[in-house]
């Protein structure tokens, strides 16, 4: 103990001699002295934590060894003098600027800590060195999400997302410069992330001025570029390899707001048209679903160029689930994505279809190939067309008698899972209405040799928001007409009801056209709320784990 004391009591004569001095630098003995106080006795070793951050600007030559005494406190056995070592690094920062990135680098391996106090004190530890320096800060926590030890990673990943990004506006100055910094970091760090952190990244940068509303061509082609990346477009397909598909899912639908800023789609669409086309077949249903949904909505944003070399597989498939006979297996989902495909990317260059369809779509170009006959091919276009429009209207009978079961149902249900489940198939008949509604919509303009493609907003997808008739528009007064709107003003007449027939002949055709759509449709209620999925892992050959 009276050792202890006389070295706690020399720690307060150097403190005292260094305050008081003018020429602080001349007491280089104890300011050593200090430092080798770091190995001492507990309290001596607070004292010392306290004393190293507050004199080391006085003596550069042995700021080197000042740091390092200051790293092996943080690793004390006492959370004291732990604590009272992280509280010193803002200082020891402040005026030993050349180690802030070493400083910062080792402070965020102390995330994981685990009592509270001590991860509040590295916290707040961390966001004052941010204050100071924030390039250098950033660049060293960056480090730990390219690669390291899986543990700090995770804890550093949640710190720059829970209190840095939050921050970006006070602590990314100059904004410009910052910004820019910022995300050539967050694309290094992109080469080894799971699809929610990937997710992530890109949410911030585009919440950064640098790629907000209002950003030139070049910077929202570059979150696009980003994207592709991600998605692995260069790669060679792989139909088995469910996390890449997955991934080109999960990457379109995060591009699908860029190309609506006027980012270019048409890599993501030569990579569906050279390697999932051929293919398509032999993908798991639901993606397939996804992906189609992708390509609808991404649709209206493809160039000329990109809509004729996709249309032929576009309607290839078409043909594939718009049978020439009856079938009890239609895919009303799958239709519903490739004709509001084919409108759009038709829409664009009319006259590819005269060859695929047989229409007579005059633009004055050689590539109208009007001089050919193509008759065959608009007799067998037709013929699927009108069998779909006649077996869709027979589901949507059925759907609209099975509501009105569904209704009853609903009054009479006791218990709140049956009022769930019977909720659930509402949403479902509801969702496979409109989708048939949408499919009429969008099937009757083709029969015309000259037809007019659908190139706006007027179809609402099922799977969308629908949109809301605003008041003025609404029919006043008499009965509602007998119709579901697809949200944007196209309208289908639902069959009018018919006299109570066999009610359970009612509900076995009602639960066969639901178990039709939900099996061969895969239509569901709601929005995209399923989709980008994400990868769930990280793993990517080289430098993807």
């Amino acid at each position: 103990m009276a050792a202890d004391a006389s070295d706690i009591d020399k720690l307060y004569e150097y403190g005292e001699r260094l305050s008081e001095a003018k020429d602080k630098s001349a007491h280089v003995s104890d300011y050593e002295g200090i430092i080798k106080a770091a190995k001492g006795s507990t309290k001596a070793k607070q004292l010392a934590a306290q004393l190293i951050p507050r004199f080391v600007k006085f003596f550069p030559g042995l700021a080197a060894d000042a740091i390092y005494a200051h790293f092996d406190l943080c690793e004390d056995e006492e959370s004291a003098v732990r604590i009272q070592a992280i509280r010193g690094f803002p200082l020891l920062c402040k005026d030993s600027s050349e180690y802030v990135s070493k400083i910062v680098y080792f402070t965020g391996q102390l995330l994981t800590a685990e009592e509270n106090v001590e991860r509040d004190a590295v916290q707040k530890c961390l966001m004052s060195i941010l204050r100071q320096d924030v390039k250098e800060s950033l660049t060293a926590l960056f480090k730990y999400i390219e690669g390291g030890d899986e543990n700090v990673r995770e804890k550093v990943l949640g710190f720059i997302r829970d209190k840095v990004f939050p921050l970006k506006a006070e602590l990314l100055k100059p904004q410009a410069q910052m910004e820019r910094h910022v995300t050539d970091l967050v694309k290094k760090s992109l080469q080894d992330v799971t699809g929610a952190e990937f997710k992530m990244f890109m949410d911030f940068l585009k919440s950064l001025s640098l790629f907000g509303e209002g950003a030139p061509p070049e910077r929202v082609q570059e979150l696009i570029e980003i994207i592709e990346g991600q998605a692995d477009l260069d790669a060679q397909f792989n139909v088995s390899d469910l996390d890449h598909i997955d991934r080109l899912i999960s990457c379109m639908s995060l591009a699908l707001p860029f190309f609506m800023r006027g980012g270019s789609n048409s890599k993501f669409l030569t990579y569906m048209n050279k390697h999932i086309f051929p293919v398509f077949n032999k993908l798991p249903e639901q993606r397939k679903l996804e992906l189609l949904k992708n390509l609808a909505e991404s649709s209206p944003y493809t160039t000329p160029q990109d809509s004729r070399q996709l249309l032929p597989s576009v309607v290839q498939l078409l043909k594939t689930y718009m049978p020439l006979r009856k079938t009890e297996d239609i895919q009303y989902t799958y239709i519903e994505c490739l004709l509001y495909t084919f409108h759009h990317l038709s829409h664009k260059t009319p006259n590819a279809t005269n060859s695929l369809c047989g229409y007579k779509i005059v633009t004055g170009q050689p590539s109208d190939r009007l001089g050919e006959d193509f008759s065959d091919n608009y007799k067998d276009f037709n013929e699927r067309l009108t069998n779909l429009e006649e077996q869709a209207k027979t589901t949507m009978k059925k759907l609209t008698q099975g509501m009105t079961e569904l209704n009853k149902a609903m009054a009479s249900a006791k218990t709140d899972d049956e009022k769930s489940s019977i909720k659930t198939k509402k949403q479902n008949t509801t969702s496979g209405l409109r989708t048939c509604n949408n499919i009429l919509a969008m099937t009757q303009p083709l029969h015309s040799k000259t037809p007019q493609f659908i190139g706006d907003s007027k179809i609402n997808l099922s799977w969308k928001e629908a949109v809301k008739q605003s008041p003025s528009t609404a029919p006043s007064g008499g009965k509602r007409s007998a119709s579901v709107t697809n949200g944007s003003g196209a309208t289908v007449s639902l069959p009018n009801k018919k006299g109570r027939g066999e009610v359970g002949a009612r509900n076995q055709l009602m639960n066969r056209a639901l178990e039709g759509l939900s099996r061969g449709a895969g239509v569901r209620s709601g929005g995209a709320g399923s989709r980008g999925r994400g990868w769930g892992h990280r793993g990517r050959g080289k430098g993807y784990r």
